[in-house]
């Protein structure tokens, strides 16, 4: 009996010290809390953050942080800022350690997009093999990629006939996304294999192959005469350097109520980014300060007007012409291109 009572308090004593070398994640002690319900904020709203001690422990002053730029107070008010996800985090010292707690918020636009529609100008004919993925009007001429492996290509054609007036054929191993032309350099991307192509667009020669670094994959762009802005089929649009053609920033699409996924073809006009959204009938207006979601013009009607067949797609294809002031539009082996103008309700 002695021996089983002397081991006995062996084990307390060692349980006793083990739990005393044990340290509590701090992280655990303290709460985050910010005035966010659900997590999501409109843009021109303050957040208020609080930091809860749960044990009301001694701990040093707190200093707040949105995405890592620092902050006067504990109150954070929005204000044109880039929408979508902010990390928000506190900081401290407690028991000569610092300690950093940390909460995501989404930060949404101010405004519902509104809704505009549209009327047909002219209608022409348009390649219905072309699994469109880009358009672009350069000096008159109407640019356009298409996708599908084995079956992209780049070329130039002749919007009032549909007729191809020059064409080239991509590696059978890459799958042709949007393109736009700055600075005289047409650029192309391609879907999945992490590289874009820059060109001659006299006369289609391929000049120059760039790598992407922070976006994950090809699928529009386009240019406001000095930024080049691409998509990856995420809500980002990125910003490329034109010079060095590294990602060094983005925005992210959204509206008043969510983010906006799969961004598509990309054109620039008057100011504001118009894009197709993959597998949607419409073409987002987008502000790109912010990524806000202004307006959307309803293009269900479109579909209806080209021919029906096993291998149609989607709407798929932005131009805007500088010389008609139209906008030029079509989709993946639609048998028609559509001069439209836009109305605004």
């Amino acid at each position: 009996m002695k021996h089983l009572n002397l081991l006995i308090i062996i084990f307390l004593s060692i349980l006793t010290i083990s739990c005393k070398d044990e340290k509590k994640d701090p992280t655990t002690l303290f709460l985050l809390e910010t005035s966010a319900k659900t997590n999501k904020i409109i843009d021109g709203e303050s957040l208020k953050l609080n930091l809860i001690n749960i044990n009301d422990l001694k701990i040093g002053a707190v200093t707040y942080y949105i995405n890592d730029k620092k902050t006067n107070s504990n109150t954070i008010t929005f204000s044109n800022t880039k929408l979508g996800i902010k990390n928000i985090k506190a900081t401290f010292s407690y028991e000569n350690e610092l300690v950093v707690i940390q909460q995501k918020i989404e930060v949404l636009a101010k405004n519902k997009p509104k809704v505009f529609n549209f009327e047909i100008i002219n209608t022409y004919p348009h390649d219905i093999n072309a699994y469109t993925q880009g358009l672009e009007f350069y000096n008159g001429v109407l640019y356009e990629s298409t996708g599908q492996y084995g079956k992209s290509t780049l070329r130039k054609v002749n919007y009032k006939t549909g007729e191809i007036l020059q064409k080239i054929d991509l590696d059978a191993k890459k799958f042709g996304e949007g393109l736009t032309v700055l600075n005289n350099k047409l650029y192309q991307l391609t879907w999945r294999a992490g590289v874009g192509y820059i060109y001659n667009p006299e006369d289609l020669t391929k000049t120059k192959t760039f790598k992407y670094h922070k976006s994950n994959e090809g699928w529009g762009i386009c240019n406001d005469g000095k930024t080049l802005y691409k998509s990856d089929g995420t809500e980002k649009i990125w910003s490329l350097n034109p010079n060095t053609l590294e990602e060094d920033g983005y925005i992210q699409i959204y509206t008043n109520t969510s983010k906006i996924k799969s961004v598509n073809e990309l054109e620039w006009i008057n100011g504001k980014i118009y894009a197709n959204i993959y597998q949607k009938n419409g073409i987002a207006i987008i502000n790109p300060k912010n990524g806000a979601v202004e307006a959307v013009i309803n293009c269900n009607s479109l579909k209806e007007k080209v021919t029906h067949h096993n291998n149609i797609d989607v709407l798929n294809g932005i131009a805007y012409n500088p010389k008609t002031k139209t906008i030029f539009v079509t989709g993946k082996n639609w048998n028609k291109l559509f001069e439209i103008k836009v109305i605004e309700k």
